[in-house]
């Protein structure tokens, strides 16, 4: 039988993930068969998941914050859902509860409204950000949760989470901020994303992305602890009592790749992971636009232009790792793997097919 082997990365410029730092992978190695999920049997992997929320919560403005590590941007994204479901029924009364979402949310929260039962109310975007008016125009009495998107997955965009904040409490629902991708990137910005920012009350953030960890490493970060409470579940047979995430064993692996990626990394390698990655969007950016392509203006580290699907496809049968947005567009995240170098053949390669 032939041996297989795990993805080369040298031709991936669409992935949100990437490759793991060397003290990230170490970490994960040692802590294989652990299991959050059982806190009172897996001591230490519990103790260090305390940590990594610590750490993921200094990274998003609020060092004290509630969460845990899970397994990716879709399972933290599901929970805040479910904590504003939860909430609203105990504390409101609420029977047919709605969600307010970008048009650009990720396909996450869809699953969400499937799997949890409520109604997923989509807001019109301008300048690929979300209209706060249409937002509110969408909110009712029902209204649980409304979302905020800090690094779109199709294009780099950050709403306004402030506004949206201000709006979700004046119909006493919830705001959420989707950064599972831009979480790592956006504290070397200007932007207003964070827990000190605006009062947000739960956020995704994914080690396993920007935060140069190894798959699976997502998270969910609440303002407080008591926040989870909504989610709580009795665990009769285990040392704990209750249990608030949504899988029952977990990946201890995670839990310590992300400790060993964020002890490595922050804040000064992320902060030059940001600037490169941004340095490389604008060349990249540059690079289409003078040879005639439609490009979004990188705000973040993420490039869309509009490029002919045939030779979109082409590109593809020369083994390079593409995708496109929902409109068609060539979408290129500049992840921590990507370089100049990477870039620039592939520019080549885009001449060549341009040439034929």
């Amino acid at each position: 039988m032939q041996r297989a082997e795990p993805q080369d990365f040298a031709r991936v410029l669409s992935s949100m993930c990437t490759v793991p730092h060397p003290k990230a992978r170490t970490a994960a190695e040692r802590f294989l068969t652990t299991n959050p999920g059982d806190p009172g049997t897996y001591e230490t992997v519990a103790a260090l998941e305390e940590k990594a929320i610590g750490m993921l919560g200094a990274v998003a403005g609020h060092p004290s914050a509630g969460g845990y590590i899970a397994s990716g941007g879709t399972e933290a994204n599901i929970q805040a859902v479910r904590i504003a479901r939860n909430r609203a029924r105990t504390h409101r009364d609420v029977t047919s509860p709605n969600v307010v979402v970008p048009e650009s949310a990720h396909f996450s929260f869809t699953k969400a409204a499937d799997v949890l039962g409520i109604e997923l109310r989509r807001a019109p975007l301008t300048d690929y950000r979300v209209d706060t008016d249409a937002m509110a125009a969408l909110a009712d009495e029902e209204t649980v949760l409304m979302v905020g998107v800090a690094g779109t997955t199709e294009y780099g965009r950050v709403d306004p989470i402030p506004d949206i904040a201000t709006l979700a409490h004046e119909y006493d629902a919830l705001c959420h901020v989707d950064a599972a991708w831009g979480g790592f990137v956006l504290p070397f910005t200007g932007h207003e994303w964070n827990f000190a920012h605006a009062p947000i009350d739960t956020m995704t953030i994914d080690p396993h992305k920007m935060g140069q960890a190894v798959v699976p490493a997502g998270g969910l970060l609440a303002r407080t602890q008591e926040l989870l409470n909504p989610l709580a579940i009795d665990t009769p047979y285990l040392e704990s009592t209750s249990q608030v995430t949504l899988t029952g064993t977990r990946s201890g692996a995670g839990v310590a790749s992300a400790v060993g990626a964020m002890d490595a990394l922050w804040p000064e390698g992320y902060r030059k992971a940001a600037t490169t990655g941004q340095e490389n969007a604008e060349w990249f950016a540059n690079e289409l636009s003078a040879r005639g392509y439609a490009v979004v203006d990188p705000v973040l580290p993420l490039v869309a232009a509009d490029i002919p699907h045939e030779t979109i496809r082409k590109l593809r049968d020369r083994d390079w790792r593409i995708s496109k947005t929902s409109s068609g567009e060539l979408r290129i995240v500049m992840m921590p793997h990507v370089t100049r170098e990477m870039l620039t053949a592939f520019v080549s390669d885009l001449d060549r097919i341009g040439q034929k």
